[in-house]
């Protein structure tokens, strides 16, 4: 009966060249026996099929849940995804991307009416101390049932014992015709525009007038200073369309570099770039290396001395600039930081993915697109909507979407425009009141995929079911205009702190695992705070305000020993650090206690903590981390942090609470007052410097100027060279840029002399 299932499934699936779903729920070891039979009834090859599951030992490719990224930007005929024992909603989104139009997803999972109340590896994740796994709740998988048994497209079969028998509650049918112009061999061919570079077999081989478009647009890498950025949902053909330029630029002479997370990610380009270089020379390819017959897949050789060469991300940034032109494919899947280092290439395009898991990935979006804007680069920009691998209403493609939020978007402009920060009201985001309106589950999520640099399937679970996390929002006419994900963390028992001041993980306690672990301090997890892990608010309405307010209404809910959160004594955050959300922070009360000593790899910023203390409890805790943060900088600037941005640097410093006390021996006076109004050297004196700097610009508005500001963190503090820093600041000579030192320190002179440097300081004046 499965088997018939399947075929039935897999025959109108090609037909129409969609996709569709099997379910089999119940008993695993039964699932698994049936989802044998159900790819044995596809006849496809077992190459072509994955299997995502926590055990081992199947016939087909394996890849466990945790590892399912393997798939991204592949095609398989068929992906067998088993639900069981950790069902983690990243592996479901990158499943569902990797099915090729015609093929099947086939899901093992418990029955589906007790599958809510089943909780797993993955549901312990999210019962973060203090709670308990049976705090966790099933609303992710309560909505993603119902979703399995109402989307069109699905197939649920009931997997009973021997004497009951399996039971189909739904075929899946649609009763579809092939959508017409969708099957591979029904479009015609583009032809290649009016001037175009590339060989006319390059826009022969694209499927749609969408990757022709594209094609267009990748001829200007033949161009230095030129980047290309292409965008399009899963299945638009995107990677086929890199593939078929970085192919004709090699046949044109020019060194392609490709990168992509993993090389079977970028399996596609290489296939199509192989194929236009076979096409144009008769199979006739150069050497590849060592590789006597040309075919080594990751090093495309042509006869005019061109190639297409593929290196990992971070091997990839380091020779970017050795290259004639770069692509980055899936790149909304990679780190910023390694982002930043293909801006060295001379040309260069970037692949990404805007909705489907890849796309959750939001690093190039909200971070890094708009340093691309600010290059040297003229940047063109292509979007892909004409799906390739299967049809325009493919039902699957809906499913996911819905089921996972992939298309999630915050209200639309229209609906928000023109709304005051007075005319909104604070709300409860109840997980049950999301569960139960779409709109508002979708508005809300939304906000946060659009804002945030880094927000994923698994990201829906937990607002929906972690135990630790709250949601807030300011709601205006309706709409979502902006939202808080606020985590309760500390409040922990003496064993769980010694336990993590030991160096055991404690999940889901960012702020009270860093001070504790990190920074060795032993109570730190004992005081209870509520960190704002995600804060957004709707883009036609920043600066406007709303954050700011919602901000002011979590702190009057949560705060006081009356508020709902009960003994709360302090709010935290912690977050990629900029100047402008530094500032932001600041004014919202909140004091720096510590600053990442390397790059988050999502966004590329260090991290900063910053705590607003609310109890007497809360406010020991800031106090003695804000003089060890203030103390590790006083060093730290020149090591560690010798590389940070100099405004991250006096934001990170003017947020912090710490005085920093002043006492220089009348040397050292002797030695700041001769360099800022005598003929005195800084180099006589630097810790003298240091500590006058760090003070002036922890307390900030002490007569200096912005370069002036930065002239103090890059010399003094962080040590670099004088040349180094004189181009930076835009002196005209080294020693202006010395002269500008001095005169900086004279308003500190006057700010934290002793009545001795005033002495010495009018010595100089009168002479």
């Amino acid at each position: 009966m499965i088997a018939g299932v399947a075929r039935d499934l897999r025959a109108e699936a090609e037909r129409a060249n969609e996709r569709r779903v099997l379910v089999l729920a119940g008993d695993r070891d039964r699932a698994l026996d049936a989802a044998y039979d159900a790819v044995e009834s596809l006849e496809v090859d077992d190459e072509t099929v994955t299997m995502v599951s926590t055990r081992e030992g199947f016939r087909f490719e394996e890849t466990r849940p945790r590892n399912a990224d393997e798939l991204l930007g592949r095609t398989r005929e068929a992906v067998v995804l088993d639900c069981h024992e950790r069902f983690v909603p990243n592996a479901l989104g990158r499943a569902v991307g990797a099915v090729d139009g015609g093929g099947l997803l086939i899901l093992l999972t418990p029955a589906l009416d007790d599958w809510p109340a089943i909780r797993d590896r993955f549901d312990d994740s999210l019962a973060v101390p203090p709670y308990g796994i049976e705090d966790v709740t099933g609303r992710f998988r309560e909505r993603l049932v119902s979703t399995l048994r109402t989307h069109p497209g699905i197939a649920v079969v009931g997997l009973g014992d021997v004497a009951a028998g399996d039971v189909v509650e739904r075929d899946g049918l649609t009763g579809g015709q092939t959508d017409e112009g969708n099957e591979a061999g029904d479009r015609d061919a583009p032809s290649a525009p009016p001037g175009a570079t590339f060989p006319a077999a390059a826009y022969g081989a694209c499927l749609t007038a969408d990757q022709a478009r594209a094609l267009r647009a990748f001829e200007a890498l033949a161009e230095p200073g030129s980047a290309v950025v292409v965008e399009s949902d899963r299945g638009r053909g995107k990677s086929s369309a890199a593939g078929l330029a970085a192919g004709a630029l090699a046949l044109a002479g020019r060194d392609v570099l490709v990168t992509a997370p993993a090389f079977r990610n970028a399996a596609e380009v290489f296939a199509r770039a192989r194929e236009l270089i076979e096409s144009e020379t008769d199979g006739n390819t150069a050497e590849a290396g060592d590789d006597s017959d040309g075919n080594d897949e990751r090093d495309l050789r042509t006869p005019a001395g061109g190639r297409v060469r593929f290196l990992p991300p971070a091997a990839a940034a380091e020779v970017a600039a050795e290259a004639d032109a770069v692509i980055v494919d899936e790149a909304a899947a990679l780190p910023v930081r390694l982002l930043e280092g293909f801006l060295d290439a001379p040309a260069v395009a970037f692949c990404t993915t805007v909705h489907g898991y890849e796309g959750a990935g939001r690093g190039f979006a909200v971070r890094f697109r708009e340093r691309l804007l600010d290059s040297r680069f003229s940047v063109r920009d292509v979007r892909l909507d004409e799906p390739i691998r299967y049809a325009r209403n493919d039902p699957v493609e809906a499913w996911a979407s819905r089921a996972l939020l992939l298309d999630a978007r915050p209200a639309v402009d229209a609906a928000v425009s023109g709304v005051t920060v007075d005319e909104a009201t604070y709300r409860t985001l109840d997980p049950d009141d999301l569960l139960a309106d779409e709109t508002l589950l979708g508005e809300a999520f939304g906000l946060l995929v659009a804002a945030h640099y880094r927000t994923e399937p698994n990201d829906l679970a937990r607002l929906l079911d972690a135990p630790n996390l709250v949601a807030r929002a300011l709601v205006a006419d309706g709409r979502v205009v902006a939202v808080a994900l606020l985590a309760l963390e500390g409040g922990l028992d003496a064993e769980t702190r010694r336990g993590m001041y030991e160096g055991e993980r404690v999940r889901g306690n960012m702020v009270p695992d860093v001070l504790t672990s990190q920074l060795r301090d032993e109570t730190a997890a004992e005081p209870r705070g509520l960190r704002t892990v995600r804060i957004a608010t709707h883009h036609a309405l920043r600066d406007a305000g709303f954050g700011s307010r919602l901000l002011d209404e979590v702190h009057a809910e949560f705060g006081g020993e009356r508020g709902a959160g009960g003994d709360l004594d302090y709010f935290s955050v912690g977050y990629g650090a900029t100047p402008r959300l530094l500032r932001f922070w600041r004014r919202a009360g909140y004091r720096t206690v510590h600053l990442s000593t390397s790059r988050n790899d999502a966004s590329g910023e260090y991290s900063a903590v910053m705590l607003r203390p609310e109890t007497e409890a809360g406010r020991k805790l800031l106090d003695r981390h804000a003089v060890a943060f203030r103390d590790r900088e006083r060093d730290g600037l020149s090591d560690a942090h010798r590389d940070v941005d100099p405004d991250v640097v006096r934001g990170a410093l003017r947020a912090c609470s710490a005085p920093v006390p002043v006492d220089l021996t009348e040397t050292e006076w002797r030695s700041v007052v001769g360099a800022s109004v005598g003929p005195g050297m800084y180099d006589t004196a630097p810790g003298a410097f240091r500590d006058l700097a760090l003070a002036a610009l922890i307390e900030g508005n002490v007569g200096l100027d912005d370069r002036e500001e930065r002239l103090l963190v890059r010399k003094v503090l962080q040590g670099r060279p004088w040349e180094e820093v004189a181009d930076e600041l835009d002196f005209v000579s080294t020693s202006a840029c010395m002269r500008a030192l001095g005169d900086a320190y004279v308003p500190l002179v006057e700010r934290y002399g002793t009545e001795f440097a005033r002495k010495e300081r009018e010595r100089f004046i009168s002479e």
